[in-house]
């Protein structure tokens, strides 16, 4: 029986088919309809349906990722953490229920019990170590150590230590550990928009909003790189990960920038950073938006109209970037007849914005939990599909898109209960109230310093990371300072989200430019820079809505009716100053006014507005007045050295 298991593991690989499918696409159903069909009739106690999702995501990751190296009795050794992981996922099950825990208070944790939380404790972080990396791994070991070690460290940092059994007890066995918020939110929320996802790319969405980019924007000067971020725009709504977004729509994008001209680090950099804002761009944010919602006690509606404005002005300065670069150099439009119609995109294709539609009536106008909104995302795609011959969901299809997106979801599963290790041990140490208190002592009570130590903190943490866990460990520790320095929550709590999204881009490890060179065939550091500088306004956006909430909407109507009108100003003038391109190309006095004048309209408040657009108007009237005296002359180039 334990040889048939373990040539069935060897077959996971392999393409699957009604007949003879292999295990893990069996169980990735089995997971998959399980959350279909609580989606439907009712979540489960929180115990039940959080550790059905773990145990079954923990096996998937161990049959989808087997040891690389081959050996002899290799089987048997990747067979090991499968049973592994099934085994204490079931005992977590029986033996773990609240009356059981509750029992267990009284009277103390069995030796059994402590075994069982330390494999549990292991299996995770090999799970999550195959699936995200070696940093996330090493995050959660410093923790545990500190929790360990605590009464060792400086008094700034120390408290009173705990032995192995309480720690154990705090991440395993309670609600504030693997179990908690961050499973929570996986469980119910993320994996359905996953799916969801899933079912509208396997519908053909994915390759319809392809199309519509290149329609859109193939005709403009910046060509691919404007398709790119278009795509990205669009395919960002429906997967909610930067990684699978620039593998996505890099495929067709990156080639044909390295086609026109662009070297393949700065069109790798251009996807990479278009596709990170896929994790801040509503309808179907990022997995740390779920969990942000889920943390401020706040519908995730609510939150997805917040970044609606701090989205659109990321995806606009990056625009401009990229349509400065290509006017400053004359980068021609692609030839029309390399280009889909838009007409005929449109008519073949419609239907798709269905579901998107319907996600947002259903959050924002009937205010129905995410689960539900996903629910009937999913159900409306599979019945428009029917409205295109190729895209119909046959029920292969549908096992096809249910096994994607329970593979996709895997990330984030493990992702956030290793995150709920490091909230446990926050939790229990008092880490979070020491971190706090230290962000406002080195901040001298200064707003602009705390936002940047906590920038600072965001961006070093999140090496390496999944976006979810970076914000969870980091808003965790840093957002409680923020919050006593006058901050709004989710201000807060946003601020510390589009760190952890850029943390995808920023070297030394920038996950979303690394996923970006493969495909570029790219060094990898120098596209990390690239996209560093392409999408430098992602990093000041950030600062922009802490200092004038108005962009998150709150506020009155005229608040933010003007900071819509200066914000956009705002990167308008911050990309002119780094391409060196407003109106026409700006040599270095005006690329400093520029700049200048960026860093004025960050600032609320009308004295600081009018300086930034009196500087804006300043180089407007310089550039004018030196093309009058060149007589129209202006310099040549390429697009490809203004994004260089």
């Amino acid at each position: 029986m334990v040889f048939l298991l373990g040539q069935l593991t060897q077959t996971v690989n392999r393409k699957n088919r009604l007949a003879g499918a292999s295990v893990a696409a069996v169980l990735a159903w089995v997971l998959g309809f399980f959350h279909l069909y609580t989606a439907g009739f009712g979540l489960l106690q929180a115990m039940y349906q959080r550790g059905i999702h773990l145990t079954l995501a923990l096996v998937l990751i161990f049959l989808y990722y087997p040891l690389k190296r081959r050996f002899k009795g290799q089987w048997l050794v990747n067979l090991v953490p499968v049973l592994l992981a099934a085994f204490v996922g079931l005992y977590m099950l029986i033996f773990a229920s609240p009356a059981r825990l509750a029992a267990r208070s009284l009277t103390g944790m069995t030796t059994l019990d402590l075994v069982i939380g330390a494999l549990l404790i292991l299996v995770l972080l090999e799970a999550t170590r195959r699936i995200t990396g070696n940093a996330m791994v090493v995050v959660a070991l410093l923790f545990l150590a500190y929790a360990y070690f605590g009464r060792n460290l400086p008094s700034l940092l120390a408290h009173r230590g705990y032995d192995i059994q309480q720690i154990i007890e705090q991440t395993v066995f309670t609600h504030e550990g693997i179990y908690g918020t961050p499973l929570a939110v996986s469980a119910s929320f993320i994996v359905l928009f996953v799916l969801f996802g899933a079912f509208l790319e396997e519908s053909g969405g994915g390759q319809f909003f392809v199309d519509l980019a290149y329609a859109l924007a193939g005709r403009t000067r910046s060509g691919p790189a404007m398709t790119a971020v278009v795509s990205s725009a669009l395919m960002g709504t429906i997967s909610g990960s930067a990684a699978s977004n620039v593998v996505t729509t890099g495929t067709f994008t990156i080639p044909l920038m390295k086609k026109v001209g662009y070297p393949a680090d700065v069109a790798g950099a251009i996807e990479a950073v278009a596709s990170t804002g896929g994790q801040v761009l509503p309808p179907v944010m990022g997995a740390a938006a779920f969990i942000m919602a889920e943390m401020l006690g706040i519908s995730y509606g609510q939150v997805a109209l917040a970044a609606a404005l701090p989205a659109v002005l990321y995806f606009v300065s990056v625009g401009v970037m990229v349509h400065l670069g290509a006017v400053k150099r004359g980068l021609q439009p692609l030839p029309r007849q390399e280009l889909p119609v838009l007409r005929e995109v449109l008519k073949n294709g419609w239907y798709y914005f269905i579901p998107l539609i319907l996600i947002i009536y259903t959050l924002v106008i009937l205010m129905y939990t995410p689960t539900k909104s996903a629910l009937w995302a999913i159900g409306a795609t599979v019945a428009v599909s029917f409205l295109s011959k190729d895209g119909r969901m046959t029920p292969q299809k549908i096992l096809r898109a249910v096994e994607k997106g329970v593979k996709g979801s895997l990330v984030v599963a493990a992702a956030c209960a290793t995150a709920g290790i490091v909230i446990g041990i926050v939790t229990i140490t008092g880490l979070g109230l020491r971190f706090s208190n230290l962000i406002v002592t080195a901040s001298g009570g200064s707003l602009i310093m705390a936002l940047i130590l906590t920038a600072v903190t965001c961006l070093i943490l999140g090496m390496g990371l999944p976006t979810s866990a970076a914000y969870i460990i980091t808003v965790t520790l840093g957002a409680p300072a923020l919050v006593n320095l006058g901050l709004q929550p989710i201000a807060a709590h946003m601020f510390v989200l589009y760190f952890a999204s850029i943390s995808a881009i920023t070297p030394p490890v920038a996950i979303a430019a690394y996923a970006a060179a493969g495909v570029a065939n790219s060094p990898p550091m120098s596209t990390g820079f690239h996209a560093t500088r392409i999408g430098i306004a992602a990093f000041v956006v950030p600062f922009m809505f802490a200092y004038g909430p108005a962009m998150l909407l709150v506020g009155s109507p005229l608040q933010v009716v003007q900071v819509v009108f200066t914000s956009l100003l705002g990167v308008w003038m911050l990309a002119s100053g780094v391409q060196g391109w407003f109106l026409f190309q700006a040599g270095w006095p005006e690329r400093i006014l520029l700049l200048a004048g960026a860093l004025m309209l960050i600032e609320t408040g009308s004295f600081t507005d009018l300086v930034g657009i009196a500087l804006a108007i300043a180089v407007v009237a310089w550039q004018l007045l030196r093309r009058k005296e060149t007589g129209g002359m202006a310099r040549k180039g390429s697009a490809v050295d203004a994004v260089e």
